[in-house]
């Protein structure tokens, strides 16, 4: 995919995220219906803010790009004619969401068949987005302003700010041995931001995401970002997680490195 090509998909990636946020401020920080579908897998709220934002987004692609699959939460995978798929996830973080917090966000990318090659988390409430296209720098941009986006350097694990959405995940021993591998020694460890702990991680404010049990949707907007931010993802092995799954993201690629080799020794025993 040609630079241009990617900047023109993000421009309109960036434009259905406020097409989104439109039909979603509306139910926010108000009473609103919440349906569980998880079921007997855990807790899992859905809304008609998430639902019908998602519609939104579906419109839009497919009347501008037709032959484009379109994969997301609500509404599950449409394949396309083509390679690309738009990959959806409408309000991430809706238990934030329906308690009225602020650690929720649109997620949009779009994966050409071999790669996600744009991300967008878009906040409306706060009117911030962070976005990347592959082959340009990540950027936050509120209105008419924007700012590059770079990861920090982090010596090691004791200068590590961590984050994960909830400790809890983290129950089976292979989980609870990575999980303790990242955050031993951590100088902070926090927990609730779902797809805002990594886009404080591309800004450079915090160093360290460990997370399990994701899904593409929750996952795929975020990997351009952190790539154009300077960090490094993968799952716990340290290959693609663009399907989710065990995910781990560092501002510092060094420090990626280490923290993959701890998983390893600690998954071992």
């Amino acid at each position: 995919m040609k630079p241009l090509d990617s900047l023109e998909l993000l421009d309109f990636a960036c434009a259905m995220a406020d097409a989104a946020g439109a039909v979603i401020l509306p139910h926010f920080r108000v009473a609103i219906a919440v349906e569980d579908k998880g079921g007997a897998h855990g807790y899992d709220p859905v809304t008609v803010a998430d639902r019908a934002a998602e519609e939104v987004i579906r419109a839009r692609i497919a009347a501008r790009h037709p032959d484009h699959g379109i994969r997301g939460e609500e509404h599950g995978w449409e394949k396309g004619s083509s390679a690309c798929t738009w990959v959806v996830d409408p309000i991430d973080g809706t238990r934030s969401f329906i308690m009225g917090q602020l650690h929720w966000a649109t997620l949009i990318a779009l994966h050409d068949g071999t790669r996600p090659v744009v991300g967008v988390v878009h906040q409306p409430y706060v009117g911030e987005s962070f976005v990347a296209a592959a082959g340009h720098p990540a950027e936050w941009r509120r209105g008419s302003e924007r700012r590059v986006l770079r990861t920090r350097a982090c010596a090691g694990v004791t200068d590590a700010i961590v984050a994960t959405t909830d400790p809890r995940h983290f129950r089976t021993p292979r989980q609870l041995a990575a999980y303790g591998a990242v955050t031993d020694g951590a100088r902070l460890v926090r927990y609730g931001g779902d797809c805002y702990c990594y886009a404080q991680l591309a800004m450079g404010l915090t160093d360290v995401v460990i997370e399990t049990g994701l899904q593409a949707y929750d996952v795929q907007a975020l990997i351009p970002l952190i790539e154009a931010a300077g960090g490094a993802i993968s799952d716990w092995a340290g290959g693609a997680c663009d399907e989710g799954g065990d995910v781990l993201a560092c501002g510092d690629p060094a420090l990626h490195a280490v923290l993959l080799a701890r998983i390893a020794a600690a998954i071992r025993g």
